[in-house]
């Protein structure tokens, strides 16, 4: 029997309480920067654990196409300001790029679709791509077909929540609802049409690649629920030697990223940018992390090959993968995409910062960069499966166990009570299954010790006699599966003094 000693305590009470489908309705929206790119790969390994409504490429502060009449623009955003000055264009991938990697992706769906139900077909996919807002930063003075798409999206009458996820600017997204206050404010229909927009509608931003967040969305559409992603996401992007932490750090590296997700993986996997690969990303010869010339770089570390480059877009999608930890309404709660708590100082926004920070054991400090860190292991573990799925047959891969606990995985308690929770697990390749319990405790609200009597599958504990009511404990069953590679899967109980 293990003991377990722990005591934390945050407020993280709020929630986003929406209709959901079983499969959160998403779009991405994209600049294509190599990042992006990467993350794209990942998405698609991940497209059955969502529903994908659309795929629109967009501008952003480091990428646009120009109108091709030679007109120049100086950016709004005083980093790219200094580093580019004025341009008619700017490190332009194209609008092509996400159909060829759909392409690939049906190359290898007739045996990643035997892995799981709930792929689409790799025609479905591309029925969902459109060029939205690409000609400058920040452009959103005329309709295109992506802002359409998402404007027809956010009218239709499924009213379940759309998180539209801002891989670069807001640009696209602020178009589609502009064209709402252009074609409706100041009619008799106007504040039930804003109300029902603001409550369908949650926007997913990695930092701020534009203006149009700030300068209009912000403004206009205060109602809109927002994640905002401002650092958080760099744990896994560039400067990832700098943050995570060292133990960790063989998971990024091309000892394991090559050997185990990117080599003889197939045409999806192939096309996975990595260091010192030979790839080079067309339209964009200012960008040399994909140049098998480069492997070191004065600004992110030295490499080397196949190490990851970056995915700063993924926390935006692995928010919405469900493994157990129930974060999706509760972005405050924790998860594969970090964890991101409701801001102080404006309603309806989630943000990361000093009070997103998770304690990290490898510098004993909290660590705003940990809450994303802490999963990595357990992430790249289940992408390098997820390469595997798609070159070999059922039965020699591996797949996740499916965990739960006895009873609801919300309970009131009273202070004294002895409580004891049951996890529960199988394994669909019959592997030997370990357990561990832990508890989330920059998560709950308790801000004393809690003592955890854990033996494998059960855990044991007194709740703390100073527990006031309202305050909580977060428990985590944490399963790992006996296959190669080990894949973990969770079950939170949140436990509430009454």
């Amino acid at each position: 029997m293990i003991r377990i000693l722990l005591f934390f305590g945050c407020l993280c009470v709020a929630a986003i309480s929406f209709g959901q489908t079983p499969k959160p309705r998403t779009v991405i929206t994209t600049d294509g920067e190599i990042d992006d790119v990467d993350s794209f790969v990942r998405l698609l390994l991940y497209a059955n654990e969502l529903n994908i409504v659309g795929l629109v490429y967009s501008s952003s502060m480091w990428h646009y196409r120009g109108d091709g009449k030679g007109t120049t623009m100086t950016s709004a955003m005083p980093m790219t300001r200094e580093l580019y000055g004025e341009r008619t264009d700017l490190r332009w991938p194209g609008t092509e790029w996400m159909q060829g990697l759909i392409a690939a992706y049906g190359e290898v769906y007739p045996v990643l679709s035997t892995h799981a139900e709930g792929y689409p077909t790799a025609e479905n996919l591309l029925q969902l791509v459109r060029v939205g807002n690409i000609d400058f930063e920040g452009a959103m003075d005329y309709d295109t077909e992506g802002s359409n798409f998402i404007r027809e999206l956010l009218l239709d009458n499924d009213t379940s929540t759309v998180y539209l996820q801002a891989w670069g600017g807001t640009n696209t997204i602020a178009r589609a609802l502009k064209s709402f206050e252009d074609s409706y404010k100041g009619t008799p229909v106007w504040p039930k049409l804003y109300a029902g927009i603001s409550k369908k509608t949650v926007i997913y931003l990695i930092s701020e690649q534009d203006a149009t967040y700030r300068d209009y969305i912000a403004t206009a559409w205060p109602d809109i629920s927002v994640l905002y992603n401002g650092g958080q996401f760099a744990a896994l992007a560039y400067p990832w030697q700098r943050l995570v932490p060292e133990p960790m750090q063989y998971w990024l590296e091309g000892r394991f990223m090559g050997k185990r997700i990117i080599q003889d993986r197939g045409p999806l996997l192939a096309s996975y940018y990595s260091y010192g690969d030979g790839q080079q990303q067309a339209g964009d010869p200012e960008h040399t992390h994909g140049d098998s010339t480069r492997l070191d770089s004065a600004q992110w570390g030295s490499f080397q090959p196949y190490d990851f480059i970056s995915e700063g877009d993924s926390p935006a999608f692995l928010h919405l993968v469900e493994v157990g930890l129930r974060s999706l309404n509760h972005p405050g709660w924790g998860g594969w995409g970090g964890r991101l708590v409701a801001s102080d100082s404006v309603a309806g926004r989630w943000e990361d910062g000093p009070e997103s920070a998770d304690y990290n054991p490898f510098t004993q400090r909290r660590d705003a960069d940990y809450a994303q860190t802490r999963w990595i292991p357990a992430l790249q573990r289940d992408f390098a499966a997820r390469a595997d799925w798609c070159v070999r047959p059922y039965a020699e891969a591996n797949h996740p166990p499916e965990v739960e606990v006895d009873g609801s995985w919300e309970r009131k308690v009273s202070s004294g009570e002895v409580v004891v929770l049951q996890a529960n697990a199988t394994d669909p390749d019959g592997h030997a299954l370990y357990y561990h319990w832990f508890r989330y405790g920059e998560v709950d609200s308790f801000p004393g010790e809690a003592l955890l009597l854990a033996d494998g599958q059960e855990l044991q504990l007194r709740v703390p006699y100073d527990m006031k009511p309202g305050q909580t404990l977060h428990l985590i069953a944490e399963v790992t599966d006996g296959g190669v590679p080990a894949l973990t899967r969770y079950a939170r109980v949140v436990l509430t003094a009454q």
